[in-house]
């Protein structure tokens, strides 16, 4: 049996000496792949009810960079791109997925595309990635939780790795199979050989709040991607809907609720409305639920930003590849305690 696995809640960082100063002196660029940089390290997930034209907007405002999901038509994956030149479009493994997002490279300049599967580690993604590479885009391969799956993705060609397999908020992966790791030790044990192949990888789900997203960076990811996160955003593409949960007293009226449609891609709801029925042979690995929603994206891009910068601070930090380099030796295995200890208290 292994060594114990951590999930972001079961660490902290230590802080260490701090030489910056002021935390504006500091930078949030990151690389999104070989070759490719963003402003800041911070992603909204290829997911349908998170990423449409207008959250991509907001993203590119903001120095990210838009990664479309897979699940529309060609047409609309031609319009996204004359929006949003610099966006990667999402693909599938099959023949036919590859050979769509081979013609949008060729027709209409797509300069990036992430090989989304659920378990990455596939014997066909070697081909995948080759024939991408050929036909000159980037190329973005995941979903993985193992270093020999990152150290194989990496070999055959990816210029960057998306990580975390069962942690996202509507995943029910681990539940329904049994696999999967926690995913700050995926991060961390992936983050090892990412120190020595500099191959930059995308931590995938269990981001909860600004901490976890300065865990991950500090492990070792590039960037964070977040699915719910952004869901519950105004400008996603999650439906929405405004629902009444309670009546007040009489003097103020009706409560409402604005809420908006989060789901894993695995899940039957999402089956059942993109193939029209759940697969035969298969399970859902993952939920739908409505959620309320928190308010605009800008303002959520702009306070985790701000909380990164706090943490390079206590992290001794100017970028993200310094916190790496100073505090992967500074975490510490906490209990439950520490959460609470953590928060406020009356």
């Amino acid at each position: 049996m292994r060594s114990q696995g951590y999930t972001f809640s079961e660490v902290c960082i230590e802080p260490v000496y701090n030489n910056v100063g002021s935390r504006g002196k500091v930078s949030l660029e990151t690389n999104l792949c070989r070759g490719v940089r963003m402003d800041v390290p911070i992603i909204a997930s290829n997911m349908d009810t998170v990423i449409g034209s207008e959250l991509a907007q907001v993203m590119t405002d903001e120095g990210s960079i838009p990664i479309f999901h897979r699940f529309t038509t060609f047409d609309q994956k031609v319009e996204w791109l004359q929006l949003f030149p610099d966006a990667f479009i999402s693909s599938g493994i099959k023949d036919d997925d590859i050979k769509e997002v081979i013609k949008l490279v060729e027709l209409h300049n797509l300069k990036g595309v992430c090989i989304d599967i659920a378990h990455g580690h596939d014997s066909r993604m070697k081909q995948a990635i080759d024939a991408l590479k050929r036909a000159g885009a980037k190329v973005i391969a995941g979903n993985v939780c193992s270093r020999d799956a990152y150290k194989d993705l990496v070999d055959w060609g990816a210029d960057a790795v998306k990580v975390g397999v069962g942690p996202g908020a509507a995943c029910t992966t681990r539940k329904m199979t049994g696999f999967g790791v926690p995913q700050f030790t995926a991060i961390y044990e992936i983050g090892k050989e990412a120190q020595k192949r500099h191959v930059p990888f995308i931590a995938d789900g269990g981001i909860s709040g600004p901490d976890d997203v300065v865990k991950a960076l500090a492990a070792g990811a590039s960037s964070v991607m977040m699915g719910k996160m952004f869901a519950v955003c105004e400008e996603s593409a999650a439906p929405k809907r405004d629902r009444q949960i309670e009546k007040w007293d009489g003097r103020s009226g009706d409560v409402w609720t604005r809420e908006a449609k989060y789901r894993g891609q695995a899940s039957a709801d999402f089956q059942e409305e993109y193939y029209g029925e759940v697969k035969e042979g298969t399970i859902p690995e993952g939920e739908a639920m409505w959620a309320p929603v928190t308010g605009n994206a800008r303002d959520l891009i702009r306070y985790l930003s701000s909380a990164i910068r706090s943490a390079f601070n206590y992290g001794g930090a100017r970028d993200v590849y310094e916190l790496q380099r100073k505090c992967r030796g500074q975490f510490i295995p906490v209990g439950g305690g520490y959460l609470e200890e953590s928060g406020v208290r009356s």
